[in-house]
């Protein structure tokens, strides 16, 4: 075991040992023993090997043997991206029946973030900073898709990233690897229960093991070079979260890391996965991630690519067709042993077992239990709750928002009437054809006044010849709603921007349109943090609903009316211009910070032509009503090493309205043997009080919030001081001291 035990990651160690799901998983080891001493080489292959079913695939894929071929010839052992259950009932069948040993195989899919009911893409989710909340749509998520007939999901997204070019950020958490872990945590439980062997569970997959979050200019499938310590304190711990939680697969990156592609890496596969956390389910490449090996220059073929793969720790070939086509010959020539295929397809096999397939491969092919799933009235609630949760109001002056019924309101903006673009990428099984458009919402919400409504422009073109119509619409009414953000095809895989602006000409008609002297309300839909510096001057208020899902169009109209309220935090910092990026809270002072009277000083760590700050921060969000954060204490100024603490803040709901508040606790490590974050979040507590209501927030610490990665690469404290903050947003906060002494008075530690 290596010395960086897993206890490095953050303050982790203690947390997910209280959060972890469930009891230890049934051991299969001797039924799977069994198993494969009567397989051939080509049949545990086999089982090594992920295809493609009826479309809706991520990328080119390679010419292979029909699907059906491979599965009654045994070359193909699990299948992704067929749906419902008459479709996976046949080839299950095909399986059972038609094949020597009849074993079954395992359905996968991207269920995201829903399958029939689609929640908030995960980035909108986390705004919610609701861990509950986000459990419950993975679980309602695993329920139809194996209602469906399916038992794998590609989810969660575990990947940090900071900066907001790189379109799959609205796949994940955000930027904070605690947040992310926790993040990591609820979804994973949220879809694998309690018991795998469930009928409404699904096998879990953590993604993409390592970094692919950092890509090199934010461009998908780029390179990533880091150091291990930013590595292991950064983009590792959301792994190690959804590790602890049980989670049943892991899938390599498409990305390289520090010159060797995830998928051949075994310093990420092997020492820190295997041996330093002993994960013991199997490993998946992502879609043809080992052929494209040869692409990176890593290797000279696909055989070659195949050979690195496996002995990285790569158990299945996803789409590649390397494994199905390469391995059986590299075993007879014994550049690959034996053994090592038989690894492989036992960790594919045990969670077959895990799974109940062997007891009964049709347990989830319900055709009753399908059709009564999916979209239920109680999934549709959730999903309408998440959404809510989900909206972060960015600005409200002066308290233009909610709105009150019966008044005369322009709708105007590419994406008001638009029913496909509330999923958002990844939109599971979700038909954007039934849902409800954020005009009818609002339309139905103002019955007893007026909405005119006009599009004004599209979400990408330069033309302006609608912008007469929406105009007029605007001088005929009391106030305007902008719906604009980019479409749902902008974010997502592949879908890198250098101009992370609202595109087309969006803002100019935004500009023309506050000249007009009407109250202006901006509602933005978009899969990550957006430059919207213009649109923070021009716009009255501004809610961020990101794309908010299958009942986003009702939740937005009730909350610009009031009948809800936005109680979103932002999951990843807002930039004010794009020459910020990458730009996150958790950043360090240098030699030379700003100085706090005079920011824009020669020879300090600043910018000529902009402020260093953001223009939205991390864990940033207003609400339609106040709040106040006072009586602020330790309940000790000093501790010594393996003693708890109590930390306390009083929070009050000041306004006339209800509200929920997020008191969110970060730490400050003063002096160490490397330097510290100004800022690292620990601790976080979502509050609902009603108008008068106060509540004292307690946040009960020990010596692992203090813990870091030691210039000697190990995990621990150092006495010394510490500053401890509170607040509602990174930016805002109060602050106490607390000295961390030695663990006796000798000093000796």
């Amino acid at each position: 075991m290596s010395p960086l035990l897993p206890i490095l990651f953050l303050n982790l160690a203690l947390l997910l040992a209280t959060m972890a799901s469930g009891a230890e998983p049934e051991d299969h080891s001797r039924s799977v023993a069994d198993l494969l001493a009567r397989m051939t080489m080509q049949e545990k292959i086999g089982q090594m090997v992920l295809m493609s079913g009826y479309g809706r695939t991520p990328g080119p894929v390679k010419e292979q043997a029909a699907l059906e071929t491979a599965i009654r010839s045994g070359d193909c052992g699990n299948v992704f991206n067929v749906i419902g259950v008459a479709q996976v009932r046949r080839l299950q069948r095909m399986a059972i029946e038609e094949t020597r040993l009849g074993i079954p195989l395992m359905f996968g899919f991207d269920t995201v973030h829903g399958f029939r009911t689609i929640f908030p893409i995960p980035l909108g989710e986390t705004a919610s900073w609701n861990l509950e909340l986000m459990e419950q749509t993975a679980r309602v998520a695993a329920k139809e898709s194996s209602a469906a007939g399916l038992n794998w999901t590609f989810a969660p997204v575990v990947d940090i990233s900071r900066d907001p070019r790189w379109g799959r950020i609205s796949e994940g958490a955000g930027e904070d690897p605690l947040l992310g872990a926790l993040v990591a945590q609820a979804r994973v439980r949220g879809f694998q229960g309690t018991d795998l062997g469930a009928l409404d569970t699904v096998l879990a997959c953590a993604k993409h093991f390592a970094a692919y979050g950092a890509v090199q200019a934010g461009r998908d499938y780029n390179a990533v070079d880091m150091s291990e310590r930013l590595l292991r304190e950064v983009y590792l711990p959301p792994f190690f979260a959804a590790k602890e939680a049980g989670v049943a697969s892991v899938m390599t990156a498409f990305s390289e890391l520090n010159g060797t592609p995830a998928t051949a890496n075994r310093f990420l596969l092997r020492d820190i996965l295997r041996n330093e956390w002993d994960f013991k389910g199997f490993v998946v490449s992502d879609f043809a991630s080992i052929s494209e090996m040869v692409a990176h220059g890593s290797a000279g073929d696909d055989s070659e690519a195949g050979r690195q793969a496996l002995k990285a720790g790569v158990d299945m070939d996803m789409q590649g067709g390397v494994y199905q086509q390469h391995l059986e010959r590299m075993v007879a020539e014994r550049t690959i042993m034996p053994e090592q295929i038989d690894i492989a397809a036992a960790r594919v096999l045990e969670a077959k077992f895990r799974l109940g397939l062997f007891e009964d491969p049709f347990r989830r092919c319900d055709e009753s239990r399908e059709q009564r799933t999916g979209l239920a009235s109680g999934h549709r609630d959730l999903a309408y709750r998440a959404a809510c949760e989900s909206f972060v109001l960015l600005k409200n002056e002066p308290e233009v928002l909610p709105f009150k019924p019966g008044r005369k309101i322009a709708v105007i903006g590419p994406l008001a009437d638009s029913r496909k673009d509330l999923l958002g990428s990844w939109k599971g099984d979700g038909e954007w054809e039934e849902l409800e458009t954020i005009l009818s919402a609002i339309r139905r919400s103002n019955a007893e006044g007026e909405v005119r409504f006009a599009e004004g422009c599209e979400v990408r073109s330069a033309n302006q010849t609608g912008f007469t119509e929406a105009l007029e619409a605007v001088r005929q009414s009391d106030l305007a709603v902008l719906v604009m953000g980019e479409s749902s095809d902008m974010s997502g895989e592949a879908k890198s921007r250098t101009n992370i602006g609202l595109p087309g000409v969006q803002t100019e008609l935004l500009r023309r349109i506050k000249a007009l002297g009407k109250p202006t309300v901006l509602v933005l839909m978009n899969g990550r943090p957006l430059v919207l510096e213009d649109e923070s001057r021009l716009a009255d208020a501004i809610l961020e609903v990101w794309f908010p899902g299958s009942e986003g169009a009702r939740a937005i109209a009730d909350v610009l009316f009031g009948r809800e309220y936005p109680s979103g935090k932002l999951p990843a910092t807002f930039p004010r211009n794009l020459g910020q990026v990458p730009i996150f809270y958790s950043s360090k002072n240098t030699g030379r910070p700003p100085y706090p009277d005079n920011p824009t000083a020669e020879y300090r760590s600043t910018y000529l032509d902009s402020p260093n700050d953001p223009l939205y921060f991390f864990g940033f969000g207003l609400s339609y009503t106040a709040f106040s954060l006072s009586d602020f204490r330790l309940d000790r100024d000093h501790i010594r090493a393996g003693e708890d603490w109590e930390v306390e803040v009083l929070l009050k709901n000041t306004g006339s309205r209800p509200g929920s508040e997020v008191v969110q606790l970060y730490v400050r490590d003063l002096v160490g043997s490397v330097t510290r974050p100004l800022l690292e979040l620990k601790k976080f507590k979502k509050v609902r009080l009603s108008p008068g209501q106060s509540e004292t927030v307690r946040f009960l610490m020990n010596e692992h919030d203090l813990a870091f990665l030691r210039e000697d690469m190990t995990w621990g404290t150092e006495p010394g001081r510490f500053r401890i903050f509170v607040g509602t947003n990174s930016r805002d906060l109060l602050s106490a001291d607390l000295e961390l002494l030695p663990a006796d008075p000798s000093g000796a530690q």
